[in-house]
């Protein structure tokens, strides 16, 4: 986990830094224009990670297995699959941008600057897949390392890339964008001379490159259910950004600088539920459900922990934190007021999310996708319902708690389903 986490963490100040850099030199509006679709941007660019994760199992049960031919014929069907997948989303997504702008009850003065951004995001759909089909891969036989490390690198690439073209070439919201899908080419051109130079193991001969339908019907499976994850959760909060998009600027651009504080300190649990998938696949194909059951108490132990200690600090310092990505002017105190009042609600409830991250990837990993993505049913039901009942009653303070009926509902569906599904397994194997 430690290694994916620092990458999260890479990954997350990169984000921020990109914020700091628009807010303070490109103003308010154009911080509101970023994250005005963001989490559009979650949908989509989540679907991947996770669609990337999902294929990985395989690999890692077949790792776990000891049999590493098949291990290879799986990472064959994943590369080949995800370029397919990679290349269909990038030209779909392009061509809705307009569209998914204006459904989002996007502000007009806003407007433009919005679409501009989301639509260079969605031309690095391609460099996104690129470095998280290879980084899965990598983990999946116990090497996350690497990943983070080429990460890193190309996250520091991607400030100086960001300064240069929103500071000096002055390209706007635009720059900040081309910044972001070039560093994402770089991790995964770093990960692919890695593996070509350092991994034997993942070099897939010529007979393992032969095509198999069985093979391909497996990840798609397992790694389209765990994308809908992200995607299906994140239409509920397409539902909550459309309700918050309609209060006004203000309101876009207190939200957006409070959500860049609250993904930083999310990290560890992004990071938790991407290692959780490949312990739990590891170890389910060598059948070792002593240590699924011990790793999976102690990542909630650990998770409880963290949620209730640094959503405390999220909830007393978010004001101060958010104040990084606005520069002194009229408004500030106003938008920071909002940034304060969502990271507050927030903070002392986030330690609601450690079960959705920790019990969710379990299930998954034991062959139950089904059961995982209907999770993320319930989120989005919850967030949905959530938004469009209570804007009116409560208007900010509703879209503040919409993330707690989220986990909430969707935590009590995985606690369940884990007890359930962990014992019909081991009832399996032992017969």
């Amino acid at each position: 986990m430690v290694p994916v986490l620092l990458g999260q963490l890479v990954q997350q100040t990169y984000n921020m830094v990109d914020s700091i850099i628009v807010g303070r030199l490109l103003g308010a509006d154009a911080l509101a224009a970023v994250g005005a679709s963001s989490s559009v941007q979650f949908m989509v660019l989540g679907f991947c990670s996770g669609m990337c994760d999902g294929f990985a199992i395989y690999a890692a049960q077949s790792f776990g297995a000891g049999d590493e031919k098949k291990m290879r014929r799986y990472v064959y069907h994943m590369l080949a699959m995800s370029a397919l997948i990679a290349a269909v989303l990038t030209v779909a997504t392009c061509l809705a941008c307009g569209g998914i702008i204006s459904v989002l009850q996007t502000p007009d003065n806003i407007r433009q600057d919005a679409v501009r951004y989301l639509f260079i995001i969605f031309l690095g759909i391609p460099f996104t897949i690129f470095y998280n089909i290879q980084a899965s891969i990598l983990r999946a036989v116990g090497d996350s390392r690497e990943p983070f490390l080429f990460l890193a690198l190309s996250s520091c690439l991607n400030i100086f890339l960001d300064l240069f073209c929103v500071a000096v070439l002055n390209w706007g919201v635009a720059g900040a964008a081309i910044a972001t899908i070039t560093s994402q080419a770089l991790s995964g051109l770093f990960c692919l001379l890695f593996i070509r130079k350092r991994m034997d193991i993942l070099h897939v001969g010529r007979e393992e490159r032969r095509w198999n339908g069985l093979f391909a019907r497996n990840l798609l499976a397992m790694g389209i259910p765990m994308g809908l994850q992200f995607s299906i959760t994140a239409i509920g909060s397409m539902v909550m950004q459309a309700c918050n998009n309609s209060l006004g600027s203000l309101y876009v651009s207190g939200y957006t600088a409070g959500e860049r504080v609250e993904q930083f300190v999310m990290c560890p649990y992004v990071a938790l539920s991407s290692s959780m998938a490949t312990y739990v696949g590891q170890n389910y194909g060598a059948l070792r459900f002593d240590r699924i059951r011990k790793g999976v108490f102690q990542a909630i132990l650990m998770a409880h922990i963290y949620g209730l200690v640094f959503g405390s600090l999220m909830a007393i310092f978010g004001r101060d934190a958010a104040s990084m990505f606005l520069s002194a002017g009229s408004g500030t105190n106003e938008i920071l007021d909002v940034s304060a009042q969502f990271l507050r609600t927030v903070g002392f409830t986030f330690w609601l999310v450690s079960s959705v991250n920790v019990f969710r990837p379990a299930i998954q990993a034991m062959d139950c996708p089904g059961k995982a993505i209907f999770s993320g049913v319930i989120e989005m039901a919850a967030r949905t319902i959530w938004s469009l009942s209570m804007i009116g009653t409560l208007g900010f303070t509703a879209i503040c708690w919409t993330h707690q009926a989220a986990w909430i509902t969707a935590g009590l569906y995985v606690i369940l389903m884990y007890r359930r599904v962990i014992a019909m397994r081991e009832k399996h194997f032992k017969r």
